[in-house]
């Protein structure tokens, strides 16, 4: 596996000649990030060694190397799921990958089923914790001591002055943005109604189907993690219609502009 990630990355960094510290996964319709970077190289998931390929319409799969702003930045337009029927080691190879690079700050967007009632369609949330409901942990297995801790501290899974940083950045651009816990699932059916109001009791404040494996292994390495999330439908009981994902997909892609600001000008700050 290690011998893996450290030939993946030494083919980016050949590729791209740079070692950006800036890395960024952009999830399901929300691309629209990618039009504010200034591209020097895009390689496409499937010339890449050793990394999987989307399956999901809604996720590009490339790679895109470039300059946002001032900065150096790697961009995943489109991520790996695990109801893709990836392993957890397959769905966060690329953020091993990103570590050897030189990535030290990972920037994760998703869209997801609001729980709060407080929470409306469309409405954009900044992500404060999580709760993991994946069947299977990323780090299982035998550890490797060069990839982290046998046991990573997980207290502090999202940066607190990077969530900061962010919510005052949305309130001088006049945007609304919530705080909130994400709960992680297996997928790919969406919830039933005694599953929302499960999540919602233990805490959730939305749902989804990625994000924390991701976040997990980033943690393992120490990077350090901001995420963000768009309410693409609502699992409040009295509020919940069926869903599909074009639906969902449609939603996300109207609410991007607002969270591919906040994105753009929170790494440019940093």
């Amino acid at each position: 596996m290690l011998e893996k990630i450290k030939a993946t990355a030494n083919f980016i960094k050949e590729r791209i000649q740079a070692s950006p510290e800036y890395g960024i996964i952009l999830g399901t319709g929300l691309g629209g990030l990618v039009k504010e970077i200034e591209i020097l190289e895009s390689i496409p998931y499937k010339e890449i060694p050793n990394f999987p390929v989307s399956t999901v319409d809604g996720h590009s799969g490339r790679l895109i190397y470039g300059k946002l702003g001032d900065k150096e930045v790697l961009a995943m337009q489109g991520r790996f799921h695990f109801y893709e029927g990836y392993s957890m080691k397959e769905v966060t190879f690329p953020v091993r990958v990103f570590k050897f690079i030189g990535i030290t700050h990972l920037f994760v967007s998703n869209a997801s089923g609001g729980l709060n009632p407080d929470s409306n369609v469309g409405d954009i949330v900044i992500i404060n914790d999580h709760i993991n409901f994946f069947p299977e942990h990323p780090l299982r297995g035998k550890n490797e001591n060069e990839l982290g801790p046998r046991f990573p501290d997980m207290s502090k899974p999202y940066d607190k002055k990077l969530r900061n940083r962010a919510k005052l950045i949305a309130l001088e651009n006049s945007i609304t943005v919530g705080e909130g816990v994400y709960v992680g699932v297996s997928g790919p059916t969406f919830e039933t109604p005694a599953e929302y109001k499960m999540f919602r009791i233990l805490g959730g404040d939305m749902v989804g189907m990625s994000t924390v494996p991701e976040v997990i292994v980033a943690r393992h390495m120490e990077m350090k993690v901001f995420g963000i999330s768009i309410i693409t439908d609502s699992g409040v009981p009295g509020e919940i219609v069926e869903i599909s994902h074009e639906e969902v997909q449609e939603v996300a892609m109207k609410a991007e502009p607002k969270m591919t600001l906040i994105l753009k000008i929170l790494i440019e700050s940093i």
